[in-house]
C-alpha cells in the first residue's frame, strides 16, 4: 500500500497542491509572523486538499495523518492551523496527548497563554465572523459548540482514564457520536 503522500503526488501533482489557498480562518488566526514557511504552507495545502477532495486511494475517515518534522520546524503551529481549519468544518473537540507531563505544560502555554512567547494564536480568533475561544476542558461533557475545546493528557493517563471510569475523566462514551480530533505530539 502506498503512503498517502505518494497518492497525493500521483493523483493531484504538485500543481494541484500549489493551487490550494490556505484559507483566512487559518492565516488570520495564527500569531502574526508564524506559519509563513513554505513547507508549513504546503502542509496546510496538502491537508486541505486531502480533506476536501475525493480521489482513488483516499483513506476512509477517520484519517490517520503523521507529520514527520524536525524539532523546531513548526509541527505544533501546523497542529494549531489544522485545529482552526477543522473548527471551521464543524469540529469542536480536540484531545491532545503526549508521552510526558513536561510536554503538556509547554504545549498548554503555547495554546492557552497569550502572554507566552510561543503562544501560537492571534490575539483574537475570529472564524466566520464569530469570536472563538480556546477552552481547556477536563472531559467532553464540559465542551461547548461555540469554541475550541481542548483536553490535554498523557497517553498513559488516557489509558488509565479509559479503562478505569471515574467522574470528570475521558471515557469511551466521549468517542461516540462526537466529532473528535485526536492529536498525538512527540509520538516516538
Amino acid at each position: 500500500m502506498a503512503f498517502l503522500y505518494d497518492i497525493l503526488l500521483q493523483e493531484f501533482g504538485k500543481r494541484a497542491i500549489a493551487q490550494v489557498s490556505v484559507p483566512n480562518h487559518i492565516t488570520d488566526n495564527l500569531k502574526p509572523g508564524f506559519g509563513q514557511r513554505p513547507y508549513q504552507i504546503e502542509a496546510f495545502q496538502r491537508f486541505i486538499l486531502c480533506h476536501s477532495e475525493n480521489f482513488e486511494g483516499k483513506p476512509k475517515r477517520p484519517f490517520h495523518l503523521l507529520y514527520n518534522m524536525a524539532t523546531g520546524s513548526g509541527k505544533t503551529l501546523i497542529m494549531v492551523g489544522l485545529m482552526l481549519h477543522l473548527y471551521q468544518k464543524g469540529y469542536r473537540n480536540f484531545l491532545f496527548f503526549v508521552n510526558s507531563n513536561n510536554i503538556i505544560q509547554k504545549t498548554k502555554d503555547n495554546f492557552l497563554n497569550p502572554q507566552a512567547s510561543k503562544y501560537l494564536f492571534n490575539d483574537k480568533i475570529v472564524i466566520d465572523g464569530k469570536e472563538v475561544l480556546i477552552k481547556e476542558i477536563d472531559n467532553f461533557e464540559e465542551a461547548d459548540n461555540q469554541n475550541i475545546n481542548l483536553k490535554f493528557t498523557t497517553i498513559q493517563q488516557l489509558h488509565i482514564d479509559l479503562n478505569n471510569t471515574k467522574e470528570n475523566s475521558v471515557t469511551y462514551e466521549d468517542f461516540k457520536d462526537k466529532k473528535l480530533v485526536l492529536i498525538a505530539d512527540e509520538a516516538h
